[in-house]
């Protein structure tokens, strides 16, 4: 089921009588969410993204715009009329019912032509529960169940509707770090098995690159960027998004553009054509660095974190604005750790320069 958000805007009255200036929660939010595809709804809190999903799925009405389902413009349509399956983060199961209970629950307030059979009620929970590998937990209750069969029992509840759309609100955010990595690939296999429209609201980067199709990058109600999660890491439009996505964090530096030349520092880092003279802001994915001893960007050494494959470089520069710079380089490298300074090459295509005063990207060629 394709998805067409047009123009949507969500405004909230002001809390404060005093001031009287209204939330925009969402801003003229306009995409289409591709048939069958996941998307990954993505930033830091109040940028806007839960309000979405629950006007997506009905639970919160528009101040403007429309949604469609398909050709049909649902924006006016009653949550239980739209057919969408909905995921909260804290799983919402009813403690009283076992997990077969909580599975058929939805099937069995359905009326009219779409009212099922006792039987193909059991058969349609059998199949869903087999499908997020919990069908045999079914006469358990919820707090017989750990934090990943809770959110599996959540995850088929939304799927036995079969419905047109999916969407799941922060799913993972009470799960430990393990629990997390092995659910959110259970999510990704079932979405591709069913092939059902997905929505996933997440403020975790990782989460959102890993299992899905494209990425929308929000900023207080604003979208900042949409793509593919890789063509976004690798070509953000501004700052905000360069340092939302990426473990470690993009290294950012105060820099400045002169005679052709990225300077950060007194060091002229990489020769670049078409942009002119002017202070700018640097930033530098922390696989950008290459250990050269001969190398024209210097910083302090502070300590070396052997991470298996790879190595993490700490150290310092007077124009870093993050408190450390962290380089990821190969374990093959040695880093003379007696020396007290450390110098790098810089990867054109892992450095990034932006507008000082609007934080928009600034587009260059490499000379």
């Amino acid at each position: 089921m394709k998805v067409v958000l047009q123009n949507l805007t969500r405004i909230f009255p002001s809390r404060n009588k005093k001031s009287g200036e209204e939330v925009i929660a969402v801003n003229d939010f306009t995409f289409e969410i591709p048939d069958g595809k996941l998307i990954g709804l993505l930033g830091p809190s109040g940028c806007g993204k839960s309000t979405t999903l629950y006007m997506i799925c009905g639970l919160q009405k528009p101040t403007s715009g429309h949604i469609f389902f398909g050709d049909d413009d649902v924006t006016e349509l009653s949550p239980e009329n739209r057919g969408v399956g909905l995921v909260f983060q804290n799983y919402a199961l009813y403690p009283h019912m076992t997990v077969k209970q909580n599975i058929l629950f939805p099937l069995q307030n359905l009326k009219g032509d779409d009212k099922l059979t006792k039987e193909e009620m059991l058969e349609r929970a059998y199949k869903v529960a087999k499908l997020v590998q919990i069908d045999d937990l079914m006469e358990r209750k919820p707090s017989e169940l750990s934090g990943g069969q809770q959110q599996r029992v959540a995850i088929a509840r939304a799927l036995v509707k079969m419905p047109r759309v999916l969407l799941l609100d922060e799913p993972l955010s009470n799960l430990d770090a393990r629990l997390r990595l092995q659910t959110r690939e259970e999510i990704r296999r079932i979405q591709r098995e069913t092939g059902i429209t997905t929505v996933f609201v997440t403020h975790d980067q990782e989460e959102a690159m890993s299992i899905s199709d494209m990425i929308v990058v929000m900023k207080t109600g604003i979208v900042q960027q949409i793509g593919k999660p890789q063509d976004v890491y690798d070509d953000p439009v501004n700052l905000f998004v360069s340092k939302f996505l990426g473990t470690p964090p993009i290294n950012v530096f105060d820099g400045r553009v002169e005679n052709g030349k990225i300077y950060i520092g007194d060091d002229a880092v990489l020769s670049v054509s078409g942009v002119e003279d002017q202070p700018v802001t640097v930033g530098i994915r922390p696989e950008g660095f290459v250990l050269d001893e001969n190398g024209p960007f210097h910083c302090e050494l502070k300590s070396v974190e052997v991470m298996g494959r790879d190595v993490s470089v700490v150290s310092t520069n007077a124009a870093s604005q993050n408190p450390v710079i962290r380089s990821i380089i190969n374990a093959d490298n040695k880093v003379d750790t007696a020396a007290g300074t450390v110098s790098y090459s810089i990867k054109p295509h892992k450095i990034f320069i932006f507008n000082k005063e609007t934080e928009e990207r600034i587009r260059f060629e490499v000379k």
